[in-house]
């Protein structure tokens, strides 16, 4: 037998089967035997599968627990600072007397939940160190463009277009410099001299050979460096492009309920020729391009004590509500094509439309005396539908008017101004007329040019006289019809001419709405500060419906409140 090396005997010859038996004996063989062992008997340390598992208690665990870390001159760098977190409690503002809350009954604890974060105050988390970290970027746009004010452009060889003409004087030159060497070889010494002596020289470097010190040189160039040096060089570089961006959220503003461009609209009176019964009216926005409503409705009552009382049998109390004349609409979106529809309505009575609305185009007002005994027969039947079916309505007629061209006219006129509006009959279209005692009446076509300025906020308060409607030619106006009648308005057409018109006059003020108004309600009928007397007749804001999605957090809880008409 050979005799083992030294090395060789100082290692372990335990063999492969005695290994597998040691392990087997330790963890009581493999986990099948393990589980043949196990059939049929119940462990006290086993944990059925159905029962409910606590877990762990990550706070408990933490505190238990705390990371080892090395003290150190970084130690700070790795743990959380204490102070980087403070929340601040800011006072919600309401802009209603009263807050915009259901009224408490017996609600779900999760919907008192839902409600009272409508009215509690806003919790604003500052972070103190938010600027030290990676999803923080100072280089906004807007810095970008506020450091490189005042800064001189920067203007290259390569980036200047050479002047035509100066191009071709510099050839000309070029050429009348080449001309005594046009038989001299290229290369060759003579045509060097010539070069030579045809360029220009280079500028002389003043103290070039002059002996300084060096710290004195080092000053003299830091002196010049920092000479008309922005104080934020390397911010003017733009951001490179990341691998793997980043997402950085920036601090967002305090929620607030979201308003358009507000307008006021003011319902003066309401005439026709003859006076036999209540008429009502209700104002909408409507856009033509999107065809889409982008109002809810706002209906006004401008009829006479008299003619009210014919509905007295069926109107007890009225809510003050009921009584607003004035209107403020909300447009996010202002465009060209948008309408402010304006439909009549009266009280249901038997016949066909056209037979009700008979009367209004046949009798004028300076023939009452000799159609006396007819107006009176119709009166009085007015009063039997009235005590009968004042509940009820029926469509009578309508118009629409072009908001923006009222906008744009009346901006070009005086403050006092007065549009009078009527159906051309020759033409098709829609023309305004401007009232003055000064200077007369002239009439303004209308314009639809779509670079017109879309801004409702500057233009001049507005009188607007609509003397025509249109009568309602069927039970029930659709919205695809009334889109064909409104686009048809903004060109002649014979779509129009077709509609018997209603001779009316209907009195509007437009102009854009305070920020502040008085007596003011909201869509949910509840009153807007300041309201200092709740007698007066108040003024009514026009729920909008955008004609796109406009992304705002819900500020504020709407609710529909039932007003008796």
């Amino acid at each position: 037998m050979a005799e083992r090396r030294a090395f060789a005997q100082k290692i372990s010859r335990t063999v492969a089967a005695e290994v597998r038996k040691q392990i087997a004996g330790q963890y009581g063989g493999s986990p099948q035997l393990f589980k043949n062992l196990n059939v049929g008997t119940t462990s006290s340390n086993t944990v059925p599968l159905t029962e409910a598992v606590e877990p762990v208690d990550f706070e408990e665990y933490l505190t238990t627990h705390p990371p080892i870390v090395e003290s150190g001159p970084l130690r700070d760098l790795i743990e959380f600072p204490p102070d980087d977190i403070e929340v601040i409690y800011t006072p919600r503002e309401c802009r209603t007397v009263v807050p915009a809350v259901p009224e408490e009954g017996d609600t779900d604890t999760h919907v008192r939940d839902c409600v009272r974060s409508y009215t509690e105050d806003w919790a604003i988390v500052n972070r103190k160190y938010h600027k030290l970290g990676t999803g923080f970027n100072p280089n906004t746009l807007d810095k970008q463009k506020e450091r490189q004010k005042g800064l001189p452009k920067q203007v290259f060889e390569a980036d200047e277009m050479p002047d035509s003409s100066s191009y071709q004087d510099d050839q000309d030159d070029l050429k009348r410099r080449s001309m005594s060497i046009d038989d001299t070889p290229r290369g060759s010494w003579a045509c060097s001299i010539f070069d030579l002596k045809n360029s220009l020289p280079d500028p002389l470097l003043p103290h070039l050979l002059d002996r300084a010190p060096n710290e004195e040189i080092d000053r003299h160039n830091e002196d010049q460096r920092n000479a008309s040096r922005h104080r934020e060089v390397f911010a003017l570089h733009p951001a490179l492009d990341e691998e793997e961006p980043i997402e950085r959220h920036c601090v967002p503003e305090v929620p607030k309920e979201h308003f358009g461009q507000r307008l006021l609209v003011k319902c003066l009176s309401l005439k026709f020729e003859i006076e036999i019964e209540p008429i009502f009216a209700s104002l909408a926005l409507y856009d033509v391009k999107e065809k889409r409503k982008i109002s809810e409705n706002f209906f006004f009552d401008l009829n006479s004590e008299q003619i009210k009382g014919m509905l007295r049998p069926h109107i007890q109390t009225a809510a003050i509500s009921t009584l607003a004349r004035s209107a403020i609409f909300s447009i996010t979106y202002p465009s060209q094509d948008i309408f402010l529809v304006i439909k009549l309505e009266k009280v249901l009575q038997q016949g066909d439309i056209g037979e009700c609305a008979e009367p209004y185009m046949v009798f004028k007002e300076s023939d009452a005396s000799k159609n006396k005994e007819k107006l009176e027969k119709l009166r009085s039947q007015s009063e039997q539908f009235c005590q009968r079916l004042g509940r009820y309505r029926m469509p009578f007629a309508w118009t629409a008017i072009h908001l923006m061209n009222i906008v744009n006219s009346a901006g070009s006129l005086e403050r006092d101004t007065e549009l009078e509006m009527s159906l051309s009959e020759r033409k098709g279209s829609w023309s305004e007329r401007r009232n003055s005692s000064i200077m007369g009446r002239r009439s303004l076509e209308r314009t639809t040019s779509g670079d017109e300025s879309c801004s409702l906020t500057g233009f001049r308060p507005a009188t607007l006289t609509i003397t025509n409607f249109f009568k309602q030619e069927g039970d029930r106006l659709s919205d695809e019809d009334l889109f064909k009648f409104l686009a048809d308005m903004r060109r002649p057409s014979s779509v129009l001419r077709r509609l018997r018109p209603i001779t009316a006059q209907l009195k509007l003020d437009i102009s854009p709405a305070p920020e502040n108004p008085h007596y003011c309600l909201t869509p949910d009928l509840l009153q807007v500060k300041p309201y200092p007397d709740s007698r007066v007749r108040p003024t009514r804001e026009i729920l909008e419906f955008p004609a796109r999605d406009v992304y705002v957090p819900n500020t504020t809880y709407r609710y529909t409140k039932t007003a008796l008409v």
